[in-house]
């Protein structure tokens, strides 16, 4: 009989035990964590540790790796381009292909360029289409633009009819505007840079002069068998940068997808233009029309400046916690900390180009990690009122605000989302910030908080007013 009575008390030490050892296990994994996060974020401190070991101990202990922050534009300084991009001659269906085109093309010249934290973006306002080129830290920007710039347009043009060329020169002659910009000996094809798909240096057996093979694509090699195909007999004109530099004649039609550049090249012009092609050729011609630099030291300024109003911040609301909630404010406050780590590499890891406005929505980010505390304190009071002891109202707290927790973060990551899909530049940036934010605040709040208030707490029960 004394057995079955005793029993109850056995199973509930069983699962004290069981608690303690759990909560014992999250804190030593929030440690570890908080030891790796802050050594990315920070590893000056653990490699003067790991020297100072070394030194003593011979160890030969290694050296956390090193992973600087990505700072955009704003932070790093540099220089922002602007290009308008000539769509006319492409239909409409095929513009955004164009568009991406263009995109993946200047992409790869600033990074042969060495810019490798170049943002390139295309951005349409109404019938004008933009092409934004961001290079942060670029300090030769003369040398950037000329880089851009020299990517070549290739394009392949059939000859016009005589009555045709006849129209456009009287036109021109009579100072038609439309007519002067118009060439009037070819007319343009759908056969672009785009198709290209190799070039190389190549030199004729019998005359030993260099020329400049050309592969293109399966669709481009289409385009051109049907272009040959229509132009027996006639010229095909092949035009780079808006200048003609070869006008072959066509004897028959070419379905191989496969054409010679040739002309009187040295050896050296040839070589060049091969290089240039396959760095990739442009689907559509663009101009530069603005260019804002940003010097290094306003960047520097920027970024002392948002490190300052995050520290202050960060202050005012580890006070407001402390003053308005206690013991439980403070741990708040520390989950705070461990959520700034985290989320700082995480920043480091991805990695996020850090702006101006990224930091803005990390600084929102951050007062909303305090928000959901502040849901759960509340909710915690209302069930100590109810006589409750405080660890009991803490989970019960815990259940009862995670629904509103989640909508509001869901919801706001919802809009992160949306800004980040449809958003351009700096809209981005603080939408990814916002987002990541958000979601590490939530498992701060419902786990990190938590948890360490238990930590500390053990599993006393207490309806002391210093802990709310």
């Amino acid at each position: 009989m004394s057995f079955i009575k005793n029993r109850p008390n056995v199973q509930k030490t069983g699962y004290a035990a069981k608690q303690k050892t759990k909560i014992r296990l999250v804190i030593l994994g929030i440690f570890i964590f908080v030891i790796l996060a802050g050594s990315l974020v920070y590893p000056n401190v653990w490699d003067r540790t790991i020297n100072w070991i070394n030194s003593n101990a011979h160890l030969g202990l290694p050296t956390f790796h090193k992973l600087p922050f990505k700072l955009g534009l704003d932070l790093q300084g540099g220089t922002h381009l602007i290009y308008s991009v000539d769509l006319s001659n492409i239909n409409e269906d095929d513009r955004d292909n164009s568009l991406n085109g263009i995109r993946d093309v200047i992409e790869r010249r600033v990074n042969m360029f060495g810019v490798s934290e170049a943002i390139v973006q295309v951005n349409k306002a109404e019938d004008a289409y933009r092409l934004i080129v961001d290079l942060p830290g670029v300090k030769d920007v003369h040398e950037a633009i000329k880089m851009i710039g020299e990517t070549p347009y290739l394009e392949f043009k059939t000859e016009r009819t005589t009555e045709e060329t006849n129209i456009i020169l009287e036109k021109q002659k009579a100072g038609d505007q439309t007519a002067l910009a118009t060439d009037a000996y070819f007319e343009s094809t759908q056969l672009t840079g785009r198709f290209l798909k190799n070039s190389q240096l190549s030199f004729d057996q019998t005359t030993y002069q260099p020329y400049v093979l050309l592969e293109f694509n399966d669709e481009g090699a289409k385009i051109f068998a049907e272009l040959t195909k229509n132009n027996i007999g006639k010229t095909v004109a092949i035009y780079l940068d808006g200048a003609p530099i070869s006008i072959p004649r066509v004897n028959e039609e070419i379905p191989s997808g496969k054409a010679q550049i040739s002309g009187n090249f040295t050896q050296k012009e040839a070589k060049q233009l091969a290089e240039r092609l396959n760095a990739g050729a442009l689907p559509v011609p663009i101009i530069l029309i603005g260019q804002q630099s940003i010097e290094a030291s306003l960047g520097q300024d920027s970024l002392r400046q948002s490190l300052k109003a995050g520290i202050i911040g960060f202050l005012i609301i580890l006070l407001f916690m402390i003053v308005f909630y206690r013991l439980s404010g403070f741990f708040a406050g520390l989950s705070l900390v461990i959520y700034i780590i985290g989320l700082l590499a995480i920043f480091k890891l991805i990695p996020v180009t850090l702006t101006l406005s990224g930091i803005a929505g990390f600084l929102l980010s951050m007062g909303m990690a305090v928000d959901a505390n502040i849901l759960i304190f509340s909710r915690t009071r209302e069930e100590l009122k109810s006589g409750r002891y405080f660890a009991d109202a803490l989970n019960n707290g815990i259940k009862r605000a995670w629904p509103s927790i989640r909508d509001g973060n869901f919801t706001t990551i919802l809009v992160g989302v949306v800004l980040f899909l449809f958003g351009t530049g700096f809209v981005k940036g603080f939408a990814l910030t916002l987002v990541l934010g958000n979601i590490i605040s939530m498992f701060s709040a419902i786990v990190i908080t938590n948890y360490l208030i238990k930590f500390f707490l053990g599993l006393r029960e207490t309806k002391k007013k210093i802990w709310l």
